[in-house]
């Protein structure tokens, strides 16, 4: 590995860790205020909670019920100190992941809490952001997180190139780092079987014989591609800007597929065929029009893409897209979820249609439970760093969260390009 777990994930920013310290401070000496201030900010949860219930056992040794109106997910949770509060109402997921982190509070089962909040997140959206110069601070930050062609090489250092072998300690032996589709009668099944149905998924939107030539923008570590090569006898490209990956994907796709080190802004060429999964998610909003862009010059007359993405919730994706959350803020920098009607609006722009769209959320939930379960295993084996162990247990939970909650949804879509 090329640095520190520790220094790779949570030292992302420097921003970030003055703001951090910084709301550690303040947090202090707000935590002497009376908690009856408390009360009043919990009142407002409470009044956003339309769908399931949150019980809440407090510093003062009281007990809140927030919601319990409507159905949805309940959990618990015990606050050990009114900070982990300041810390959600200045700064939002970030701070409430930093109050995590700092044992100001705990829950039995943090999924179905983060899934309380996602269910109700269209009167709880302000709660996810941080607020006033904070607010700034952050959104200053997410900008200089863009994906321009050197930030995106950062970027996807920051995560991808945190070490083949740290990935392939919890992935299936494909190593294929994407959402899976479940047998709905088995899903017990092995979480390498669901990854390749997943994947013929993807394959079988395109058309593919033999001798086609097929991109895949965004390759991971070959895991499409060596299916592709195996499946259908296609001519193969991998592209993708990280090093780690392009090492390993490489000895996957060989002798008959070619990986390349190369921005997606930079294809040149034609292809029968283009597949790209999760990978617009590192694109970013500002940068979605050169993507599709890529696809429509490359993509050959009646040809078809097949994308799987992840999405956020339409209603809340303008206060999303404007600044950083957690995961943008400590695990995925400068990326961002799509928003469906505004990526098919200019895809549809470009002459590539819109086809097919298939909804796979609870798919990739139980695909993150999976990763969870098996990242814990690998722990117990070979421990790494703790900050970096809870930061990444945190962020599987988090995400599994919003897809059970439903304020993110991931699905697979077909762009045919228009004839002539």
């Amino acid at each position: 590995m090329n640095a520190p777990m520790e220094q790779r994930t949570l030292g992302l920013a420097g921003v970030d860790r003055v703001l951090a310290d910084n709301t550690s401070l303040l947090a202090g000496l707000v935590n002497r205020l009376p908690s009856a201030i408390f009360h009043r900010f919990l009142d407002r949860l409470d009044t956003a909670f339309g769908y399931g219930m949150i019980e809440v056992h407090l510093p003062d040794g009281s007990v809140r019920i927030i919601g319990g109106r409507g159905p949805g997910p309940a959990a618990r949770i015990r606050l050990h100190s009114w900070s982990a509060l300041v810390r959600l109402m200045l700064s939002g997921s970030i701070g409430w992941f930093r109050s995590w982190m700092a044992g100001e509070w705990e829950s039995d089962d943090p999924v179905s809490l983060f899934a309380a909040f996602s269910t109700n997140r269209g009167a709880l959206a302000e709660v996810g952001r941080a607020r006033g110069p904070l607010r700034w601070l952050y959104h200053i930050q997410h900008w200089r997180h863009r994906n321009s062609r050197s930030g995106s090489r950062r970027n996807i250092r920051a995560h991808y190139d945190l070490g083949n072998d740290f990935y392939a300690s919890w992935l299936d032996r494909h190593m294929v780092y994407s959402g899976a589709i479940f047998d709905p009668d088995n899903p017990g099944e092995p979480l390498e079987t669901a990854q390749l149905r997943k994947i013929d998924a993807v394959l079988a939107r395109l058309g593919l014989k033999p001798g086609d030539s097929l991109l895949e923008i965004g390759c991971g570590w070959g895991g499409l591609g060596a299916r592709a090569i195996e499946q259908y006898d296609v001519q193969y490209t991998g592209l993708t800007i990280s090093e780690a990956q392009a090492d390993w994907a490489r000895r996957q796709v060989a002798p008959d597929g070619a990986i390349v080190l190369q921005d997606y802004r930079d294809i040149a060429g034609q292809y029968d065929a283009i597949a790209s999964v999760e990978m617009v998610e590192a694109v970013g909003k500002q940068y979605w029009p050169d993507y599709l862009d890529a696809i429509a010059r490359t993509l050959k007359p009646g040809g078809r893409a097949a994308i799987q993405y992840i999405a956020i919730d339409d209603a809340i994706f303008e206060r999303y897209a404007v600044s950083s959350d957690f995961i943008q803020s400590y695990v995925f920098p400068g990326g961002c979820l799509i928003s469906s009607s505004r990526f098919k609006a200019l895809a549809e722009e470009r002459g590539l249609h819109w086809q097919d769209q298939r909804e796979i959320g609870l798919d990739y939930a139980l695909t993150l439970k999976r990763w969870r379960e098996r990242f814990d295993a690998a722990m117990e084996i070979k421990p790494l760093p703790a900050e970096f162990c809870r930061l990444w247990r945190y962020y599987l939970m988090y995400c599994e969260a919003g897809f059970r909650g439903g304020g993110i949804t991931a699905a697979q879509v077909t762009l045919e390009k228009t004839q002539g």
